[in-house]
């Protein structure tokens, strides 16, 4: 093979976000001169000098892997049909080397298109391209601090389809590049006002995530909404169904209705536009919820008045708050115009139905519970043990594989599991110098600090606590990750107690808080770890996909029963943390500190003194949740229960037929 040919070759394999899932490939890079876990495969291979390139390129054994790597994606490929579902998104978590994502509705959607990739799906995905992502999370002198970068799309590997679209705004029009960046075989379209063609203040729009005034978020969202139908039109595409992954490109609806409302009312165009429609809600509380102030508004919906000859009241009337006649509510609006809307676990469709009976729609709300994409989040030890013993079906959630697990044996799930809590052991001595032995016990805890999430909860018990790391015959470690949103005091001052619990003498050094919490941290510890702790405030949780991805690895959930959890545990596949029943919030909390930490001495006996009960629960996690917790299972009951039905009658909502 020519020099030229394996770069072009190395270029396309680091470009395509396959090798996210694909760990043949992933190894393929770290085998590259030069790699660093830190640096994007595009940008590994761009720095390969060209006597680097001409030694490899002379490697046999190595171009030979290159290939049929190559082999592999033209194949997936070869398969790819026309996007008609465009799943709309403020965030994709693909990666921790692509920044696009804040917790998990990022991740979840990047799981989303990964497994359209593995299942043939006809999906895109569309969201906004942000130059400088999320925050990094500098931890000085027990507080966090936030710091950005400036991220070059190309350097990430987009590509500049050439498609501009131009969005209106009062008085002028905002420009915005479309990049596309391929996951396996599905494209996402992500929207950059980053241009020339705009002025200083416009080219900040889409410079960072959930960060900014009212005003700024409600900029990006017309791009996101409007801008992105635009942008799917541009690219040929025949979409038949628009999946809203939460209110915010709910002004896509807007777009949609401008291209029929000739001859139309106002309300005849949202009745033409809805069964291509369907809306997914991952907030259980009001708070959760993007709103706009009819002030901030106005000016917007006076251009879409215009436009149509109708009066901004009616436009207001598509999306107005149920409690509150001066707030326009997205999640309002997109529940209005939708064919179908669903929560995200069995407990949350519950309560969506009751948040947003106001809307009018509300007793219609079902539910697809969440899943995670296996092949990204699995172990690779694990993918090798499933792959041998299961067969390659257990990724897609195939019931027959997951009930193979019982000839897994212990050593090879000890190993199994000893492998993934070195890789997070090494990571912790890595990011912050502490040593964690792998031989304890160790819980572990990672998400975002939102103040209902009770990060520090354990420490309301801190007696009980300090007994349970005390004890050397039975061994416990804590891991903490999780960063809170800048703007967020009270989530800022959870992680500076976790931070004081860390450095406290109290507790041994047997607590461990790893900076900078992103999917790379969330990938070690969901491996790495034993037990999984998840106690928010119930029913706060609208799924908390983080336990599903820990099951995957062997690890057990202990949980309150809130999200995909309310559902799924049987008492034998992990544990419960009882709910309290109190009004008072301080001394619900108390009550659920007890439990929780009557549970983990519990656990911390069964682990140390009952190891074949230990493992013989896992296989049983396994069995019992294995098949439900995959993303493949997810999509299936996407498509199932709204994509085929939805797509059915998108084509009669633009006027098709």
């Amino acid at each position: 093979m020519s020099p030229q040919a394996l770069l072009s070759d190395l270029t396309r394999l680091a470009s395509n976000y396959r090798w996210t899932w694909a760990s043949v490939t992933q190894t393929l890079f770290r085998d590259l001169p030069g790699h660093d876990e830190g640096l994007h495969p595009v940008g590994i291979v761009a720095a390969l000098d060209d006597e680097t390139i001409r030694a490899l390129a002379g490697d046999d054994g190595f171009v030979a892997r290159v290939r049929d790597e190559v082999d592999e994606l033209d194949t997936l490929l070869a398969g790819s049909v026309e996007p008609s579902i465009a799943y709309c998104s403020p965030e994709f978590g693909l990666s921790a080397l692509l920044p696009q994502y804040a917790g998990g509705l990022g991740v979840l959607a990047g799981d989303h298109l990964k497994t359209a990739s593995d299942l043939g799906t006809p999906l895109a995905g569309v969201g906004l391209f942000y130059r400088e992502g999320v925050f990094r999370q500098v931890l000085t002198g027990g507080t966090q601090t936030e710091e950005y970068g400036v991220i070059d799309p190309k350097a990430v590997g987009a590509e500049d389809t050439g498609v501009r679209v131009s969005v209106p705004f009062p008085g002028r029009e905002v420009q915005a590049r479309v990049w596309r960046i391929m996951v396996g075989r599905v494209p996402l379209l992500l929207l950059d006002a980053d241009v020339e063609e705009n002025t200083e203040s416009d080219r900040t729009i889409t410079d960072r995530l959930y960060a900014g005034s009212r005003e700024h978020r409600l900029d990006q969202e017309m791009i996101l909404g409007i801008g992105g139908a635009r942008a799917l039109d541009a690219m040929g595409w025949d979409i038949r169904l628009h999946h809203l992954n939460e209110g915010h490109a709910g002004f896509l609806l807007f777009e949609l209705i401008d291209r029929i409302h000739d001859g139309l009312t106002l309300e005849e165009a949202r009745d033409r536009i809805r069964p291509g429609i369907t809306f997914t809600t991952h907030t259980p509380v009001p708070a959760g919820i993007d709103c706009f102030h009819v002030d901030l508004l106005r000016p917007y919906f006076e251009t879409w008045a215009r436009r149509w000859g109708c009066s901004v009241e009616s436009l207001w009337e598509m999306g107005v708050d149920p409690e509150d006649p001066s707030i326009f509510n997205m999640a309002a609006l997109c529940l209005r115009n939708a064919a179908s809307a669903n929560g995200v676990s069995s407990l949350h469709g519950e309560v969506s139905r009751k948040l947003f009976a106001g809307v009018g729609i509300g007793d219609e709300i079902g539910h697809v519970t969440n899943g995670v994409h296996a092949r990204t989040w699995t172990a690779p030890h694990f993918q090798r043990l499933f792959d041998e013993v299961l067969g390659t079906g257990w990724a897609d959630g195939e019931e027959s594989a997951w009930r193979k697990v019982t000839d897994i044996d212990d050593r090879s799930l000890s190993s199994a599991r000893a492998a993934a809590s070195r890789a997070l052991t090494e990571l912790v001595e890595a990011r912050t110098g502490a040593t964690v032995d792998p031989d304890r016990l160790i819980f572990g805890f990672a998400r975002r600090f939102a103040p209902y999430k009770r990060a520090s909860l354990l420490l309301r018990r801190p007696e009980a606590l300090e007994e349970l790391l005390s004890r050397d015959d039975r061994p416990v470690h804590f891991v903490f990750a999780g960063k809170a949103h800048p703007s967020d005091e009270n989530g800022k001052a959870l992680v500076a107690d976790l931070l004081a619990a860390a450095g406290s003498d109290r507790f041994g050094g047997r607590i461990t808080f790893i900076p900078d919490y992103d999917m790379s941290v969330a990938l070690a510890m969901v491996q790495g770890c034993d037990v999984w702790l998840n106690n928010p405030i119930r029913p706060r949780e609208a799924s908390g996909t983080s336990g599903e991805k820990a099951v995957l690895n062997g690890v057990l959930n202990c949980s309150i029963l809130d999200g995909w959890w309310a559902e799924m545990c049987d008492g034998r596949n992990g544990w419960e943390i009882s709910a309290s029943e109190a009004d008072d919030p301080d001394r619900r909390d108390d009550e659920e500190a007890v439990s929780m930490m009557a549970t983990l001495e519990g656990i911390a006996v069964e682990y140390h003194r009952a190891r074949p009960v230990f493992l013989g629960r896992i296989r049983h996690a396994w069995s019992s949740l294995g098949p439900r917790v995959t993303a493949a299972r997810m999509l299936r009951d996407y498509t199932d229960s709204v994509y085929t039905p939805s797509a059915a009658g998108g084509g009669q909502a633009r006027g098709d037929v």
